[in-house]
């Protein structure tokens, strides 16, 4: 009895021992575990796609037998082309990038019951922790996703366009492999003509400045079976996360696109003309890289004489004063492939936009328009008259200057006398009183090049709107005093008021003065009386002794024509 009992002890331990290390219940079916699924799933493995992953192979104890990661390197293969064991070959259908999943194959969907060598033995239960990291088909062409495209878009990328752009390089896992934005400089390069990999010869095509766009390659479109040697892997899918930010063509010419053209327009811009002009200058993407509004100043330059990038020089002729334009210039009409300076960088489209202010010719003369004249204009004005005028003064953008009105007085000067900008001394004579009349003046006849500080810019036109109130006749050419009649034979005596046969200068300025009130002489209007009287008396006192004799006194007549005096 006991020995039986013993026995059935003994068989009991047996069993027991037998069903803890007996081999798992084979499987019919290989079994699937999501592990982790990506929220956006573009794309699901298909029999007959090429896919590479990453994997761990594992016994169900847990023991690792292989793995893809411990190679440094993705499995690389065509589902559903018995490349693969059966049973991976169904789990992997319905993948996408970046999925992960736990296989779990029965032996005959694996290696049945040879195994595989020493690594897998017979009958063997097989673990698969699978990362999917790409996905392609030999069918696949470039796949192009616009995310962003700008509302105005005039042209667009054709073959042999030479583009500036920023990409992003990434893996279809998201795996970045390049970046120009990491740079801070944009990949430069023609389009279409072998450049490029052929993929982005062809997915850069169609887009416009400053559209976004997700382009997506197989490896027969990117780098092949063997990747670049570097950061892709061979038989990789490349997505290029591109926003294009500069077009042009080499045979591109300027491009000019009227904004505000004057009504009136009485004259337009030629070769060697000299022009005031603001501007606003950006990148074709919009970026700004100078103004000429930021330094509160126009810029001022000779046009189609070289002293301008070759596309300005273009696009400033034919302009109106008072007219914006836009001028989109290509890179071998601005700054080439060289760029200047940090802003603008080489190979880059330039576009300005410009606002005329002004522009004159060095051979230009007053040009002068008569706005009104009384019936009876006369008599002229000529050198030495004195004038009295109101005006208004502005620049020829209508920016105002000055104006008389303003003060509530008139302008008086005497013409010929250097009181004036040359162009106001042409402007005003052979004008009458009551006469209006409009000038332009060029700046080498008004202020020239340094202008007058805080009021007049350098080298600009001027307008005056001009109206003679009065006019007073000026004396001839030479003199400050005239007689309005005959002279006096006893003019010294009558100077020498007490006889002591010296003029002093008291009793010159007297005598002078008085004829002036008894309408027997003149003085030179609009100037100080006082002064001329002094300058006249200084002329006669020949030897500077602060007297005039009866020897040193002569009249203008038996004077040599150096003298302004009787």
């Amino acid at each position: 009895m006991r020995q039986s009992f013993r026995g059935m002890i003994y068989l009991a331990l047996l069993v027991t021992f037998v069903a803890c290390n007996a081999p798992p219940v084979p499987l019919d079916d290989i079994v699937v575990e999501k592990t982790f699924v990506p929220e956006k799933c573009e794309r699901a493995v298909k029999s007959g796609d090429f896919v590479r992953y990453h994997y761990n192979g594992m016994f169900p104890d847990g023991k690792k037998f292989d793995s893809s990661y411990d190679r440094g390197s993705t499995y690389n293969v065509y589902v559903g082309k018995k490349q693969l064991i059966e049973g991976m070959d169904k789990a992997l259908v319905g993948m996408c990038v970046n999925e992960r999943r736990l296989v779990k194959i029965p032996p005959a969907l694996a290696y049945g019951k040879n195994g595989y060598g020493d690594v897998i033995p017979p009958d063997a239960i097989l673990h698969f922790d699978v990362l999917l990291l790409d996905v392609w088909n030999s069918e696949d062409t470039v796949q192009s996703q616009t995310y962003y495209k700008p509302e105005k878009c005039t042209r667009t990328v054709q073959v042999s366009d030479f583009i500036r752009y920023h990409y992003n390089g990434t893996l279809l896992d998201g795996t970045l492999f390049d970046s120009s934005h990491t740079r801070m400089r944009t990949y430069d390069t023609y389009v279409g003509i072998g450049w490029l990999i052929a993929g982005m010869d062809q997915g850069l095509l169609g887009m416009c400045v400053g559209e976004k766009r997700l382009i997506t390659l197989p490896p027969s479109l990117g780098y092949g079976e063997n990747g670049d040697g570097s950061d892709i892997p061979g038989q990789a899918s490349l997505v290029f996360d591109v926003v294009l930010l500069d077009l042009h063509n080499p045979k591109d010419s300027i491009s000019v696109e009227g904004q505000v053209v004057p009504e009136n327009c009485t004259r337009k811009s030629q070769e060697t003309d000299f022009m005031r002009y603001h501007y606003n200058g950006t990148l074709l993407d919009g970026t700004l890289f100078d103004s000429s509004y930021s330094r509160n100043r126009t810029y001022d330059t000779y046009i189609g004489k070289g002293y301008v990038i070759a596309g300005m020089d273009q696009g400033l002729l034919g302009v109106c004063i008072g007219e914006r334009r836009r001028i989109t210039i290509p890179p071998h009409l601005a700054y080439g492939e060289e760029g200047t300076g940090t802003k603008i960088p080489g190979s880059a489209v330039l576009v300005f936009d410009i606002h005329v202010i002004d522009f004159h010719n060095p051979l230009d003369s007053v040009q002068i328009t008569s706005s009104f004249k009384p019936d009876a204009c006369s008599p002229l004005s000529k050198k030495g008259d004195f004038v009295k005028c109101h005006y208004n003064a502005s620049l020829m953008d209508g920016t105002h200057i000055s104006s008389t009105h303003t003060f509530g007085k008139t302008y008086d000067v005497v013409l010929g006398a250097g009181q004036l900008v040359p162009g106001m001394e042409i402007g005003l004579k052979d004008m009458c009183v009551g006469e209006k009349r409009t000038l332009v003046i060029p700046p080498h006849l008004g202020y020239g090049e340094r202008g007058v500080d805080g009021e007049v810019p350098g080298s600009a036109v001027l307008v005056f709107d001009i109206e003679m109130i009065s006019m007073e006749e000026g004396l001839p050419d030479g003199y400050m005093f005239i007689w309005n009649s005959d002279v006096t034979p006893d003019l010294f005596t009558e100077m020498d008021k007490n006889k002591d046969e010296k003029v002093e200068p008291s009793e010159f300025s007297d005598y002078i003065l008085r004829q002036v009130n008894e309408g027997k002489g003149r003085l030179a209007p609009g100037f100080d009386a006082n002064k001329i009287i002094d300058n006249m008396f200084s002329n006669q006192d020949r030897n500077s002794d602060g007297q005039i004799t009866a020897d040193e006194f002569k009249l203008k007549a038996d004077e040599a024509p150096s003298h302004d005096e009787l």
